[in-house]
C-alpha cells in the first residue's frame, strides 16, 4: 500500500513532469512577465508616475476595464441562459447552434471587428435602423461593449454547459415534489451548483476582453479620452518607440488584471467551499 503524496499516476515521474512543467511555466509566463517588471524598475519613479497618471491613459484604464467587466456580466447571464437552452431543449438546428457559439474562437479577431463595425456603423443594417433615433453603437464604448461581450461568450458557455448536464433535471423535480416553486428551485437548488462554473466563466471572459485588441479597434474609432481602449494606446507607444511609456502602462495593467482575477478566484473558491459544506 502506497502512502504520503506519491501516487502511481499513468504518466510516471513525478520529478521529470514537475520540472517540465516548471520551466514551461517559466519560459512562456513567468520571465516575460518578469522582464516587464525588472524594465519599469529602472525607470524612475517620478516618470513611471507620469506616465501612468497621464489623463489620455488614465482615460483608457477606465473604458478598458469598465467595457470588460460590463461585458464579462452580460456574458454570465446571457452565457448561462444559451448553455441551459443547449443542454436541456431538443429543437431543430441545436447542433448548428451548438457549433456557432465556438465561433468567436476560431474567427480571427480582426475579421470580428471588421464584421462588427459593418453591421452597426451608421450605414449597418442595425445601425442604420438606430441612427434615426440618435442611437449610434460604432465608435463609442457601446461598440467596445459589445466587441468584448462577442468574444467573451464562448468561455461562459463552454464552462457552465458540463456542469448543467452533470445536474441533471432530476434535482429540479426532487424539489419541485417538495413543493419547491420555480424561482425558490433555482436559487437553492440549481445557483449554488452553478455558481462556481458562473465565476469560472465569468473570469476567463472578462481576461480575455482585457486584453483583447483586434476586434475592438475597428469598432471604437480610436478617439483618445473617448473610444481609445489600453491595448491600443500599447501599441501606438511601441510605434512610436516609446517602450518606456510602453512598459509602464503595460504594468499598471499587469497589476490591476492580476488583482482583480485573484479576488474573483478567491470569491470563486469560497463558493466551491460553500458548496462542499453544504
Amino acid at each position: 500500500m502506497r502512502t504520503g503524496w506519491k501516487n502511481k499516476n499513468i504518466l510516471p515521474g513525478f520529478g521529470v513532469t514537475m520540472g517540465f512543467t516548471l520551466l514551461y511555466l517559466s519560459l512562456i509566463v513567468l520571465i516575460p512577465l518578469s522582464s516587464l517588471i525588472l524594465k519599469t524598475a529602472t525607470m524612475p519613479w517620478d516618470r513611471f508616475w507620469e506616465i501612468i497618471t497621464d489623463p489620455q491613459v488614465v482615460a483608457s484604464y477606465k473604458l478598458t476595464f469598465g467595457a470588460s467587466l460590463i461585458g464579462a456580466l452580460i456574458n454570465a447571464v446571457s452565457g448561462f441562459i444559451v448553455a441551459w437552452v443547449l443542454v436541456r431543449y431538443r429543437f431543430p438546428g441545436k447542433r448548428i447552434l451548438d457549433a456557432l457559439v465556438d465561433m468567436p474562437f476560431a474567427l480571427p479577431t480582426a475579421v470580428a471587428g471588421i464584421a462588427l463595425t459593418s453591421l452597426y456603423s451608421s450605414k449597418g443594417w442595425i445601425g442604420s435602423l438606430l441612427d434615426p433615433y440618435g442611437i449610434k453603437i460604432a465608435f463609442t464604448p457601446l461598440g467596445i461593449i459589445i466587441s468584448l461581450t462577442f468574444i467573451g461568450l464562448p468561455f461562459v458557455v463552454r464552462t457552465v454547459q458540463p456542469v448543467i448536464e452533470e445536474l441533471g433535471a432530476d434535482t429540479e423535480e426532487a424539489a419541485a415534489t417538495l413543493g419547491a416553486g420555480r424561482l425558490l428551485t433555482f436559487r437553492k437548488v440549481i445557483l449554488p451548483e452553478l455558481l462556481p462554473a458562473l465565476l469560472t466563466g465569468f473570469a476567463l471572459a472578462f481576461a480575455r476582453a482585457i486584453g483583447e485588441y483586434g476586434s475592438v479597434v475597428f469598432i471604437a474609432g480610436n478617439i483618445p479620452m473617448v473610444t481609445e481602449i489600453t491595448p491600443l494606446l500599447i501599441m501606438t507607444k511601441l510605434e512610436q518607440y516609446d517602450y518606456t511609456g510602453a512598459t509602464a502602462i503595460a504594468v499598471v495593467m499587469l497589476v490591476v488584471s492580476f488583482l482583480l482575477l485573484l479576488l474573483i478566484n478567491f470569491v470563486q473558491w469560497y463558493a466551491n467551499r460553500k458548496v462542499i459544506s453544504n
